[in-house]
């Protein structure tokens, strides 16, 4: 039982942006240039470039990316899928998630620290303008507006601008440039709908770049909780070299050191970290990079920047705290060839082999013809038999379409149809119903099948019409007993 005199050791909080007492600890980390930074600027703002460019650029007569969710149709890289491309839709977001464990795999999280929206406009947009009107953290506050009257409510306001901006540009992607800007040239009361949107998406994105910040990446976002499935020992992350840098010295160069020595004591060992804490500064997650991988680390790289700076003032060698994996750090050999890093990149070649190759097997149109609703069969006037259809014709197209359909064998049977030919707009689905009447000598035999053949009318000038070639099970009283009989019978065995 520890004595009342004994201190009670120091509890680190659960999170870095709490105290101890469980209050919000604010962060404001210290801008750390170097060469790392540049990169990660350069490619930031091309991001935020294209980020803004892409809905006014067309391919081959279309947005380059617009996701219409009113129509259903998502139109990427001038592609259009349709709401009936489910089997391509699920096999593009597959596609993505295991190429984001690959790179993850191989590189860490990659993505948080070089190309998340989150890091990219909260590290160089928002934060910069803070420092602008704010100053930067550290001793001394820096900054041509900060300390200025009116340098708070000027902040606030020009976040609320960029916050529309973006809200507007991300609505484009929904709607489209000239929708967006016919909405914002017209009276609110018009569309009170996407106006709605973008005022809640306005306050959403300034509560999180103003107050939430890193709080996204910490609490709510769960790719740094995916990290202990994603990454293994030979992952590339931003990592402290221990062994080169305990135990923890003082900031001197070697040359300064003319202190003179006792004869026969030997020197304690003393390793190239100065304990200066400037990694920690400049974390924008408020973590402690020595204290090995965590769950906060978005792999941003500031920290590399921060040490390698100290390193050169000191004179010694750079890369105490930089890009390496677990496994070099503690001195073991590397391991290139992984089993996950061979089977995410062979599930990745698959799910793209079956996407090429069922993108490719698609055609100008979407034909499906299914039984319809009720009785099988009916009898009809004149000692007929019907079968209710129901066909569903999607164009694929974008321009109108016209198609026909008719039966092949006329003489024993004949096809009425709800619309005849139908008339289809641009990635229009539309279905019909109708009736095969089939005399009953043409019911001979166990499958009888219907022939319908279904032809585009109106195809381009030049290009081949559209023909497809369909088969429907045509059913009387003889196929319907037959049919239940051999349902009775499987029933039975499956019983045995």
């Amino acid at each position: 039982m520890p004595s009342v005199h004994e201190e009670p050791a120091q509890q680190q909080p659960v999170l870095s942006t709490l105290n101890q007492d469980g209050s919000r600890r604010w962060i404001k980390p210290r801008l750390s240039h170097g060469r790392l930074l540049n990169r990660r600027r350069a490619l930031a703002y091309f991001l935020i470039l294209l980020f803004t460019t892409i809905p006014y650029i067309s391919l081959n007569g279309k947005p380059l990316v617009l996701l219409d969710l009113t129509t259903r149709h998502f139109t990427i890289f001038g592609k259009t899928f349709l709401p009936t491309d489910t089997l391509l839709l699920a096999l593009l977001l597959v596609g993505i998630f295991v190429l984001i464990f690959l790179l993850s795999a191989l590189f860490g999280r990659v993505w948080c620290g070089w190309a998340c929206p989150q890091t990219v406009y909260m590290e160089f947009v928002f934060r910069p303008i803070e420092r602008l009107f704010e100053g930067a953290p550290g001793r001394s506050k820096k900054g041509p507006l900060a300390g200025k009257p009116f340098s708070k409510p000027a902040k606030i306001i020009l976040y609320l601008l960029i916050s529309m901006y973006l809200a507007h540009t991300f609505l484009a992607y929904f709607v489209g440039v000239e929708n967006l800007r016919h909405w914002i040239t017209s009276s609110p009361l018009n569309h009170p709908a996407p106006f709605l949107v973008v005022l809640v998406v306005t306050g959403l994105m300034l509560f999180n770049f103003g107050f939430f910040r890193e709080q996204l990446c910490i609490i709510a976002c769960p790719y740094g909780r995916f990290q202990s499935a994603m990454l293994d020992r030979n992952s590339l992350i931003v990592t402290y070299d221990p062994r080169r840098g305990e135990p923890r010295g003082k900031a001197t160069r070697p040359q300064a050191d003319v202190s003179l020595k006792v004869v026969g004591e030997p020197s304690p060992p003393v390793g190239d970290c100065v304990d200066c804490g400037l990694c920690v500064a400049t974390c924008p997650t408020g973590i402690d990079i020595r204290n090995g991988l965590q769950m906060e680390c978005v792999n941003c790289t500031q920290c590399i920047d921060a040490c390698n700076a100290v390193m050169t003032k000191l004179n010694r060698p750079r890369g105490l705290i930089r890009y390496s994996s677990q496994a070099l750090i503690a001195g073991e050999k590397p391991s290139l060839l992984r089993p996950r890093v061979v089977i995410y990149p062979a599930i990745f070649l698959a799910v793209a082999a079956a996407f090429v190759i069922t993108l490719s097997n698609q055609g100008p149109a979407e034909i499906t013809i299914l039984r319809g609703i009720g009785r099988p069969f009916v009898d009809l006037p004149g000692g007929e038999i019907g079968n209710p259809i129901k066909i569903k014709i999607t164009n694929r197209t974008d321009t109108p379409a016209k198609y026909f359909i008719e039966l092949a064998d006329t003489k024993a049977m004949h096809l009425t149809i709800q619309e005849n030919p139908i008339h289809l707009g641009p990635g229009e689905s539309k279905t019909i119903t109708g009736m095969i009447a089939a005399q009953p000598s043409a019911l001979a035999g166990d499958h009888p099948a219907a022939k319908l053949t279904v032809t585009q009318a109106n195809a381009p000038a030049g290009a081949e019409p559209f023909v497809q070639h369909l088969n429907f099970t045509v059913i009387g009283k003889g196929q319907h007993r037959a049919h239940t009989a051999e349902k009775h019978d499987e029933k039975q065995d499956g019983h045995k």
